[in-house]
Formats: structure tokens, C-alpha cells, sequence
């Protein structure tokens, strides 16, 4: 149902049963797909690309120009996939660069005052608490939580199954599968409650994964010593391998 109250841009593409209640604001350049909600006061704006089952709240404004002093007025994309919760007041960029994008993906709860920067690439899964800022360019991977007030600056890579606790500035990337807390952040250990009973991770993977992290956080070497450790001295599985692939290709982590 779309409210007579609410401005839709006759050329805006609109799947089926989207709700468009009193206020909210759609432009032409625009897809929506099925079954999502456009709360009062939510605002679409041109390069918009939304899958289906998406709810948006009040005050939430998606695709706005990005605030980066290289964007020259280009056709950029904002793309969102499917059944995400972004919720009040959450503002979200498109890209910069005309081929480039921002790119939401799946089942993401972004709560109250996110602010997505330009270029933004966050998976599936994630949650994003109250006055969250993200800086341009930065990746977000599966199943990351990132408490309220987090701040990430440009560039940075949040790798799965991590967690930043509330009021992180995170100047350089996170590793897979750990806690950042503090000011500066620091490696507060690995997220083990979350990866134990939301990724099914067993006790032996577990001490593994622990393992690994006490040779890069806490053994006094080199990130690259404490890379070939890791593979001298932890069994190989999946997650110590992503561990491995990440911090080696990583410009940098927290540490």
C-alpha cells in the first residue's frame, strides 16, 4: 500500500506489496523489491538498489551523495540485498566513482544513527549499534557486531565473527573471530560465547583459534614470525586458515 500522503517519483520501480506510509519520500532513480516497508519520513534517493523484505524506519535516508571531496556528480549505486532492519535515522552513501558502489548484504540490523560513508562494503549478518560511524571504503564481513558509538576510519577490514565494543575508534583492520575493547582498542581475546553458540564452533577449533591469537597478541614476534608459528605450530582447519589469509594480506591490524 502506498500512502496517498507519501511522494513516489512516477518513474521509481516498486515490487509487490511494498508499504509506503505518510511522508516518506521515494525518487525516480530507485528499485524496491517486494515486500518492504517505507516507514514515515524515510528517504529513497536516486541509486537506490533495494532487495526484497527490507524495512526501513523513520528518518532513515539512503543513497545520499557521498561526502568525499573526489565525487565529481557521477552515477553511483547504493545496493542493498535482502530482509535488512535499518532502523532511525541510519544514512547511508552511494559510492564515488561512476562503476562503484556501497553494498549492504543480507540481514543486517543497523540500529538507531548509523552513518555508512561512501563505498562501503558490509556481508551478511552483521548488526551495527546505536551512532555507529563507518569512513569510506571500509569492508565489514560476516556476523560482525559492533557495538554503539564504534568509529571506523577509512579503509578499514572488520573480518568475521568479530566484535567491537562500544566506543572503539578502530584506526587499522580487526581480525577474524576476536574482542576489540578500549581506547585505544586493544584485543580484549577471542569472541568464544558467540562463535561457540551461533557458528557451532567446537571446544578443540576453539583452542585452536585461541592458540593462534596468543602467538600474534601476546608472544612478543613479528606479525609475519607469529604468522609462520601459527602455521608451524596450530592444526590447520578452515577458521585458523582464514585467520592466516587475513592478517597476511591485512596492510595492517590492531594490535
Amino acid at each position: 500500500m502506498i500512502s496517498p500522503l507519501a511522494y513516489v517519483d512516477p518513474a521509481a520501480k516498486l515490487g509487490k506489496n511494498v508499504t509506503v506510509q505518510p511522508f516518506a519520500y521515494i525518487e525516480g532513480d530507485v528499485e524496491i523489491g517486494d515486500d518492504c516497508i517505507i516507514m514515515s519520513g524515510a528517504r529513497i534517493l536516486n541509486g537506490t538498489r533495494m532487495g526484497k523484505g527490507n524495512k526501513i524506519h523513520h528518518g532513515a535516508v539512503l543513497g545520499t551523495e557521498p561526502q568525499d571531496f573526489h565525487y565529481t556528480g557521477e552515477h553511483t549505486l547504493l545496493i542493498i540485498g535482502d530482509q535488512n532492519d535499518i532502523r532511525e535515522n541510519v544514512v547511508i552513501s552511494r559510492g564515488t566513482h561512476e562503476g562503484q558502489c556501497t553494498k549492504i548484504g543480507n540481514e543486517n540490523y543497523l540500529m538507531d544513527g548509523v552513518h555508512l560513508c561512501h563505498d562501503v562494503q558490509i556481508a551478511d549478518h552483521c548488526v551495527l549499534g546505536i551512532k555507529t560511524t563507518v569512513a569510506g571504503e571500509c569492508h565489514i564481513d560476516n556476523c560482525v557486531i559492533l557495538s554503539s558509538n564504534v568509529l571506523l576510519q577509512q579503509n578499514c577490514h572488520i573480518g568475521s565473527w568479530s566484535l567491537v565494543q562500544s566506543g572503539c575508534r578502530i584506526p587499522k583492520d580487526v581480525p577474524p573471530y576476536i574482542i576489540m575493547a578500549g581506547n585505544p582498542a586493544e584485543y580484549h581475546g577471542v569472541n568464544a560465547m558467540v562463535l561457540q553458540h551461533k557458528n557451532q564452533v567446537t571446544e578443540r577449533v576453539l583452542r585452536h583459534i585461541m592458540n593462534a591469537y596468543r602467538l600474534v597478541y601476546q608472544g612478543n614476534f613479528s606479525v609475519q614470525d607469529a604468522l609462520q608459528k601459527i602455521e608451524d605450530q596450530v592444526p590447520m582447519s578452515d577458521e585458523i586458515h582464514n585467520i592466516i589469509n587475513f592478517i597476511s594480506k591485512s596492510p595492517g591490524i590492531v594490535k
